[in-house]
């Protein structure tokens, strides 16, 4: 049906909403409040909304390809934009999209339930989305925790365990269990007390507090409710049988109900995974030493400083009419830095005392009841990816547009979070209404209590992660008690002159055989060390003295306090304006970029708790543990100092427009990582956006989302770096016919545009294909070409550490790896590319040897010493190597591919998280969850 003729978009139509959300043999609904939309808000979350199966299910899916109703039904919607971007209108935009008005109109409604008198829920036909009614706010409350369960039991339920390092006891021993919840209780331990404090914490924030933990309750109680119904009526997740939790036969086993703590515990994955920044000081100080031993002090350090770029004169601002936010700068004279002795570092050990069992592959037999065979050895693999907190994450992408450059005068918005692939996905939508509560879109199961990203009656709202620095690594000098000499696994340190024990945060786990995972019985200890200085991450020398060093975040024991911001978000009474919008923003302590937009503005605010430190000290090196350089107003039972206000985050109004892909997000507010200098995966929106606001004219919904889509097919490498490239093998004619084919497929590829799209929708066939591998066979080749003679292993080696040479959309060409861009660089399937690579360090590199004025360069030219000849020479040798390696080399076979296949290579996985799997799509690098807004009227 046409959007025009949807009897729900008009405001006028408001008064008979009642009927739009009640079935015959259902009471009558609450009304859904007037909607501002009117029909130009439309969103997508894939593969669909629905993330429970029972055991039936799940093996009719592994026998017959059957999937439960709303599985994946927004998965073919979402993949096919990529083919028929070119041609969207207004008019079809719901081709590639669902509508997101408020309600549900009567001809719609597949289901209408009240699991408590005071609240409804309502089931869309088309997507299963729940829509929930109360009458009272502990109702709408109860509706989401019971809805919750109906769609991700299982996920949260998994992520309760990860959150306690607890997952293979839960889940079973395969390596991907037990990788993750190892990297997780590094990066987050909690002791059941901590979690407690947290709730605690909650409650003794004021009315808001108060309101927060009240709906806490009111959501448990749905949840565990549903949870007990579903048990006694044996219609609970399958994923609980073959685990071993429930018996197929009796139904005896144990669902344990969920607490207040479990929540905090999932909310500590998510913060996590999404909304944390810093920590790389360690790895940033082994580049320093190491360009310090190959060029000396003064001049390694510019060397440290230009590849750090910092503050890149050449990089993609979100915020550029000149806005300057100052942040995390080094200082000229830096004091109380703590480098460690070279060679010295090992990272701390983890895993203890684990028994023969536990990492062996052999496989004990388990009794399978034939009716259950088809799902032995479902979960061999793990039920989360392993690297899902070690691989670097691409995260979400925005793009709003001021009124004064729209159509209709109304901003327009279409932006959301890449939270990754995964079935059933990690978010899940919903629509809340209720007193204080009117909202709709996605949220993390297990804290969707309040939606966290999505819309409002007369706004919207988004995020992309920031990972701004509030992550400091501090050096600890390690004592014995008795007084003897330390070594440099002591278990003790120097505090303020006392020689102090750090706290071990310890967890048990074992597993035994399951149906679906047959990994052999084992256990182990994990142990994470807890110092006054935070977590203890590396173990090595300073000054020939034994140190550690450890990390220490200031939302560590806070990732609850986030609670209040997107309280506020829900409630349309804090959310008219932009200046409400921000005072909701910086209630929340994760490092995010918050986006909004309503029918006459648009703002921007980035979030996070920043910590003020001492001018002296230097946030992009390790820091000696010694009073006058910790945080100002640092409380150690607490956590907690001083952090920036408000008006120091870059924020701005009405900017012409904004553009956010994890991108630097204004002058001089320092990046956390390497990486953010003039060729950045933002300029590839930032340049169609841009365009389209300076040619003047109307933009519609459709040119803006037709701008985000056509970056999310294009190459990078090929749009952005290879124009450079070609000027250099064009100073002089290429005699060679093997590299003649190769420069004239990628010429011809760049003049295309620089796409990975197929030939015709659903051939699997890339147009272009020849040169597409090629450029990925040659991006690792040619950076090693460029700047590893002139830098030496040592350096080039460190730098590599520090930030990865690839990202292509296989990931399966990653050339040299070290340490976390190791994890990242082999992990394929995943959509995401591009974000962490050497683009720029590239692109300033050649542009330097070409003799072009470089503003932000790298000190000195590397390619061929910077001689244009022979940097040509080490590219085009470099490039004959990349074209005669045959495509089952470029892209190895996996568990989804054969090798050399070039489209399945690329293709997103939806990466099963329980029982039920759904069928691979084709790249694009877009978020996960995606909004189109334009509001056309206000309250």
């Amino acid at each position: 049906m046409p959007r025009t003729a949807r009897t729900r978009v008009a405001v006028a139509l408001v008064a008979a909403a009642a009927t739009f959300v009640a079935t015959a043999a259902s009471p009558a609904v609450a009304a859904p409040p007037a909607d501002y939309c009117q029909g130009q808000c439309d969103d997508i979350l894939p593969p669909g909304e629905n993330g429970n199966a029972t055991l039936a299910e799940i093996l009719a899916n592994r026998l017959f390809g059957t999937r439960p109703v709303h599985t994946d039904d927004q998965l073919g919607t979402y993949a096919s934009l990529a083919d028929g971007y070119q041609s969207v209108t207004n008019a079809t935009i719901d081709d590639y999209f669902g509508d997101s008005a408020f309600g549900v109109p009567p001809d719609q409604v597949q289901s209408t339930i009240k699991p408590r008198s005071d609240v409804s829920i309502v089931r869309d036909k088309k997507t299963g989305v729940p829509h929930i009614y109360g009458t009272t706010r502990s109702g709408t409350e109860f509706g989401a925790g019971y809805a919750a369960a109906q769609d991700r039991l299982w996920l949260m339920d998994v992520f309760r365990h990860v959150g306690r390092g607890q997952l293979s006891s839960f889940a079973g021993g395969a390596e991907a269990n037990r990788q993750l919840e190892q990297t997780f209780w590094a990066a987050a331990p909690y002791t059941e007390q901590d979690l407690q404090d947290q709730v605690n914490r909650i409650a003794a924030d004021g009315p808001e507090g108060a309101q927060a933990l009240g709906d806490i309750n009111a959501y448990l109680e749905g949840l565990n409710t549903y949870l007990s119904q579903s048990h006694q009526g044996r219609y609970f997740p399958g994923e609980y049988v073959l685990t071993g939790h429930v018996d197929a036969i009796t139904n005896a086993g144990t669902i344990a109900p969920f607490t207040a703590t479990d929540l905090i515990a999932i909310a500590g994955v998510v913060g996590a995974l999404f909304g944390t920044g810093g920590g790389g000081e360690v790895q940033s100080a082994l580049v320093k030493q190491a360009a310090e031993a190959k060029y000396g002090t003064a001049m390694g350090d510019q060397v440290w400083q230009s590849f750090r770029e910092e503050n890149d004169p050449e990089a993609d601002l979100t915020l550029h009419d000149g806005q300057s936010f100052p942040y995390g700068a080094s200082p000229a004279n830096p004091q109380g830095v703590a480098m460690p002795d070279p060679g010295s570092v090992t990272p701390q050990q983890e895993v203890y005392d684990p028994a023969g069992s536990a990492v062996s592959d052999s496989k004990a037999a388990v009794s399978v009841p034939a009716n259950l065979a088809p799902a032995k050895g479902m979960f061999t693999n793990g039920v989360l990816p392993g690297d899902l907190l070690s691989a670097r994450h691409g995260m979400s992408n925005a793009l709003v547009v001021s009124g004064a450059h729209t159509d209709d005068g109304h901003p327009i918005a279409v932006f959301g979070p890449q939270t990754g692939y995964f079935a059933p996905q990690l978010l899940m939508l919903e629509e809340l209404q209720g007193p204080g509560i009117s909202a709709r879109g996605v949220s993390f199961a297990g804290t969707n209590f309040y939606v966290q990203l999505g819309r409002g009656q007369d706004y919207a709202w988004s995020a992309t992660s920031a990972s701004q620095d509030i992550t400091d690594t501090f050096a600890l000098s390690l004592c014995e008690p008795d007084g003897s000499a330390a070594a440099r696994d002591s278990t003790h340190y120097l505090d303020d002159g006392q020689c102090v024990a750090m706290e071990p945060l310890e967890v048990d786990d074992s597993w035994q055989p399951t149906i679906a995972d047959t990994t052999a019985a084992g256990s182990y200890r994990l142990v994470v060390y807890r110092t006054k200085y935070g977590l203890v991450q590396y173990r090595a020398t300073a000054g020939g003295k034994p140190v550690a060093y450890a990390a220490q975040r200031s939302t560590y024991r806070h990732e609850a306090d986030s609670i209040i911001g997107f309280q506020r978000f829900n409630d349309p009474a804090q959310m008219g304006s932009p200046e409400q919008f921000r005072s909701a923003a910086s209630a929340i302590n994760y490092t995010f970029n918050w986006f909004y937009v309503d029918s006459a503005h648009i703002a921007y605010y980035n979030s996070g708790w920043n910590p003020v430190r001492p001018s002296t000290v230097d946030a992009n090196l390790p820091i000696a543990a010694d009073p006058q350089y910790e945080w100002q107003n640092w409380d150690a039972a607490t956590n907690t100092a001083s952090w920036t206000g408000a008006g120091a985050h870059p924020n701005s109004v009405d900017q012409d427009y904004y553009v956010s892909w994890n991108n630097k997000q204004a002058l001089d507010y320092t990046s956390a990582s390497f990486g953010e200098g003039n060729v950045h995966r933002s300029d590839l929106l930032d340049s169609r956006l841009g365009a389209l606001v300076a040619r003047g004219g109307a933009i519609s919904r459709a040119d803006v989302v037709k701008a985000m889509a056509d970056a999310a097919v294009t190459d990078l490498r090929g749009e952005a770096v290879l124009p450079t490239l070609l000027r250099v093998i064009d100073t002089q004619p290429v005699t060679d016919p093997a590299q003649a084919k190769a420069v004239d497929q990628l010429r011809t590829w760049l003049a295309h545009g620089a796409k990975r799209v197929e030939t015709s929708p659903g051939s699997k066939t890339y147009a272009d294909a020849a040169a597409i591998q090629v450029m990925d066979a040659w991006w690792p080749l040619l950076v090693q070409a460029a700047f590893r003679p002139g830098m030496g292993d040592d350096l080039f080696g460190a730098m590599v550490g520090a930030l990865q040479i690839n990202e292509s959309p296989s990931n399966g060409q990653t050339g040299p790896t070290s340490g976390a861009a190791s994890a990242n660089e082999s992990a394929p399937h995943r959509g995401s590319a591009f974000q962490h690579g050497w683009w720029s360090y590239v692109d300033k590199d050649l542009r330097t040897v070409l003799g072009d004025q470089v503003a932000g360069g790298l000190g000195e030219p590397y390619c061929g010493g910077g001689d244009v000849a022979a940097c040509r020479s080490a590219l085009l040798t470099s490039l004959t190597e990349a074209a005669a390696e045959p495509a089952s080399t470029v892209y190895p076979a996996d568990d989804t591919c054969s090798a050399g296949q070039q489209w399945c290579a690329d293709s997103i996985v939806q990466r099963p998280l329980g029982g039920v799997t759904d069928p691979n799509i084709g790249w694009q690098n877009r978020p996960t969850y995606q909004q189109v807004v334009q509001f056309a009227a206000h309250r």
